[in-house]
């Protein structure tokens, strides 16, 4: 191997490493994990970042249509696990889009978020209805679009419905463990989020309420109107 060889080898050789110390950063990799995941890292200067969007159905036990986006709770779990335990992530921003789906995945995923002790920040979107709504008052600050939609209701069920008093006690229950979850996490009592559930005159054909971005804030659902520059700055100041 001629001296001009050796040079030109180690050249790229020490390119390589650096890009391997970068952590592999550049857009290419941002596609692949979004693809492969739904969730991208960044690293910046400021801090390193995990982005996690929560979309669609959140799928249970029961496996969504195969024409329904979801999100896997199996997927989600173990990379929150993961994510707070990494030394790579700093902080986590949870993009949610959510039109409700399985109660306890959506609550299991909603007690780790509220567990996790790294910044979290999430930011609704379209909308996070239904079981949505404890996984955006989870994270440790919530913002939401002007244009957000959250839709609450009471707790429904699919399927056979055997017509008894346990019926109604563990629906009674189930609803009381959603209810008490979200008035834990953000500053809405727990009077004014039941009488929004259980309103009437509001949805043609159904009980509840749909609330948009500045009236969450205002009711204490939601901790600020904001964009996405505005969830990322909250998150890198928690950084310093």
């Amino acid at each position: 191997m001629t001296e001009e060889t050796k040079t030109k080898k180690a050249a790229e050789d020490d390119d390589a490493d650096s890009k391997s110390d970068k952590g592999g950063t550049g857009p290419e990799v941002w596609q692949q994990q979004i693809v492969d995941s739904g969730s991208v890292t960044t690293k910046t200067r400021r801090g390193n970042l995990h982005c996690l969007t929560i979309i669609g159905q959140i799928e249970g036990h029961m496996t969504a249509a195969a024409n329904t986006k979801a999100t896997k709770y199996e997927h989600v779990m173990p990379l929150l696990a993961a994510l707070e335990q990494s030394d790579e992530v700093d902080g986590v921003l949870f993009l949610l889009n959510t039109v409700g789906g399985d109660i306890e995945a959506g609550l299991g995923i909603a007690e780790l978020i509220a567990g996790m002790g790294k910044p979290t920040a999430s930011l609704v979107l379209g909308g996070s209805h239904s079981i949505g709504i404890p996984l955006a008052v989870a994270a440790k600050r919530s913002f939401a679009v002007p244009s957000a939609a959250m839709t609450i209701h009471p707790v429904r069920m699919s399927g056979t419905v055997i017509a008894a008093p346990q019926t109604y006690h563990y629906f009674e229950r189930l609803q009381d463990r959603i209810v008490d979850f979200v008035t834990r996490n953000c500053a809405i009592d727990k009077e004014n989020f039941l009488s929004l559930m259980m309103k009437t005159g509001e949805m043609a054909a159904d009980v509840g309420s749909v609330i948009y971005g500045e009236e969450a804030v205002r009711l204490g659902l939601i901790d600020q109107v904001g964009t996405l520059s505005d969830a990322l700055n909250w998150l890198y100041g928690q950084l310093k």
